[in-house]
Parts: structure tokens; C-alpha cells; sequence
């Protein structure tokens, strides 16, 4: 029987996959050793085996139908990972499950409003029912709410974001901890954002619960770390490809009185970079934090920002 290698090829500064490799035998005579055929595309200075960073993993995925969920799920497949994804449009989520399944992944979703306790029940049993576990928790859905100084904000739509945000990442914590702790390991990764460590006008709420977020991490985390599991956050900077930020930016334009090319340019002025993040960009970083190359890591929160918040 022919053995297999997934064999990816370094060079140019980048991972890609070439193909599935037969061991084959080759030589002058029987005697010699069975190895892998010879294949070096020109261009590439060497070929390694690398395993798949997720490979037998679970991840529930929240937000997971477009922008950085969506982003995280396809590279989290990709790397193995069996991806729930979970988000209030099925529409979306159909369409990403379609997407990883076609690329060879394993995808199942559910929609949640995840401002509602029993849907964040919901979810957590239906992962375990398609998958049987869930070693992975990335709470990312969310969205910005009103555009509005404090005085202004409804009571109703603060409640709102701080439960799609906050209260979400605590009540799917809560659920997928004990099983965490009884297996020995598990990961949790909150998605917060910039702003829950820089001053931005007009958007209190979202501020609070990201902020919240962070300090939800470092006290799970604290519980967590001697349990086996770890519990970090990515803070974003802006992910402009996003349809919420887009949104926000025209939002922000409005008020300031300017074009949204004019505000999107002074904000990215304040980048060290000088340029916006991309979803894909922030996924990696997930990923990083969701495998075990970051095995010592716990109760962090990485700006992935281009250069904004240094703390």
C-alpha cells in the first residue's frame, strides 16, 4: 500500500500546499531503502512535512458568516480543524460551510442571536452533536451599535452590545469550560477590538464590552491556566474590508461632517503602518493563539493593529 505526505513548500516567504506525494521506491536496485520521490519545483529552495496545526480539533466559531469568523473558520479548516460556525444569517453561514466543504474541510452551523441565553445553549449542544466536542471557543460575534455620544445612547441598544459581546463570551465560556476541564485541555479566544484600549469618539458600548472582554480573559485565564486550558485575546485594529466597519465608517463620515474616504484616511494617518488590517491577517493570528505554537500563552491580549495601542 502507497503511504501519503501532505508536503508543503517554503520559499518566497510563504506555506503552500503542492499535493499528495506517493513514497515510492526508486534507485538502481532493490537494496535501497524506500523514500519519497524527488520534487523540487524550480524556484523553491526545499520542501518539509509540516502536520496541520488543528488537525482532530473542534472549533465553535461565533460570527463566523462573514469578516474576520468567516476568515478564522476557512483557515482554521484548512488547517484541520472540524469548524462549527454560528451567526444570526443562515444565508451566510450556509454559504461558508459550502465553502470549506468544497476546499475538503468540515463545516456545520447553526443561527443564534447570542444576546439570548438559550441560544448560546443551543449552539454548544449542537457542536457536540455534530462533532462530539468542542476543544475551541472563538467568541467573535458582535456589531457596533449606534453611532452616538453617551447622553444620546438608547439604554435598550448599550444592553444590546454589551450582551452580543460580553455576556456571549461568558455564557459560551461557561458552557464549554467543565468539558475543557475534564478533558485537561481546551482553548478560548476572545475577540476584542482597538478600542477596548484607545479613546474613540461616539461608541461607549462597544468600548465597555470589549473591554469587558479583555478583562473576562485574564480572570478566565487566572481559573483556566492550571486546568489545561488557555484563554487569550486578539484586540484588531481596522479591518476595513469588513462590512461593520465600512458601516461605521460612512456612519462616522456623517457625523464628522466629511467623506468617508477623507475619514478613513485620517484614521489610518494614526497607524504606524499607515494601512488598515484584513480579516485574513487577524485569522492568523488566531490561529497562532489556537495551536499549540503558543502553548505558553495565556491570559494575553495581542493588538494586531498595524501600530496603535503598545500596552
Amino acid at each position: 500500500m502507497q503511504q501519503l505526505s501532505k508536503i508543503f513548500l517554503y520559499g518566497i516567504g510563504r506555506r503552500e500546499t503542492l499535493e499528495y506525494l506517493p513514497l515510492q521506491q526508486y534507485g538502481n536496485n532493490s537494496s535501497e531503502a524506500t523514500q519519497p520521490a524527488p520534487c523540487f519545483p524550480a524556484g523553491f529552495p526545499s520542501i518539509l512535512i509540516v502536520p496541520m496545526l488543528l488537525k482532530n480539533q473542534v472549533a465553535l466559531v461565533t460570527g463566523s458568516g462573514r469578516g474576520i469568523g468567516r476568515a478564522v473558520a476557512h483557515l482554521f479548516a484548512k488547517e484541520g480543524a472540524a469548524v462549527f460556525l454560528a451567526a444570526r444569517t443562515e444565508k451566510e453561514l450556509a454559504a461558508v460551510a459550502k465553502e470549506i466543504a468544497e476546499s475538503g474541510g468540515r463545516a456545520e452551523y447553526a443561527t443564534a442571536d447570542l444576546t439570548q441565553e438559550p441560544a448560546c445553549t443551543h449552539i454548544v449542544a449542537a457542536a457536540r452533536e455534530k462533532f462530539g466536542k468542542v476543544d475551541i471557543l472563538v467568541n467573535n460575534g458582535g456589531h457596533y451599535g449606534p453611532v452616538v455620544p453617551v447622553e444620546e445612547y438608547p439604554l435598550a441598544e448599550f444592553d444590546k452590545v454589551i450582551a452580543v459581546h460580553l455576556r456571549a463570551a461568558f455564557l459560551l465560556s461557561k458552557l464549554v469550560l467543565p468539558e475543557m476541564y475534564a478533558r485537561g485541555s481546551g482553548i478560548i479566544l476572545n475577540i476584542s477590538s482597538l478600542s477596548a484600549k484607545a479613546a474613540y469618539l461616539w461608541g461607549s458600548a462597544y468600548a465597555a464590552a470589549k473591554a469587558g472582554m479583555l478583562g473576562l480573559t485574564r480572570s478566565t485565564a487566572a481559573e483556566a491556566a492550571q486546568k489545561g486550558v488557555r484563554v487569550n485575546a486578539i484586540c484588531p485594529g481596522p479591518v476595513t474590508g469588513t462590512r461593520m466597519s465600512k458601516e461605521l465608517g460612512a456612519d462616522l463620515a456623517k457625523r464628522l461632517g466629511i467623506s468617508a474616504e477623507e475619514q478613513l484616511k485620517g484614521f489610518l494617518s494614526s497607524v504606524l503602518q499607515g494601512r488598515a488590517q484584513t480579516a485574513e491577517e487577524i485569522a492568523r493570528a488566531a490561529l497562532f493563539l489556537c495551536s499549540e505554537q503558543s502553548s505558553a500563552i495565556t491570559g494575553q491580549s495581542i493588538n494586531v493593529d498595524g501600530g496603535v495601542a503598545f500596552y
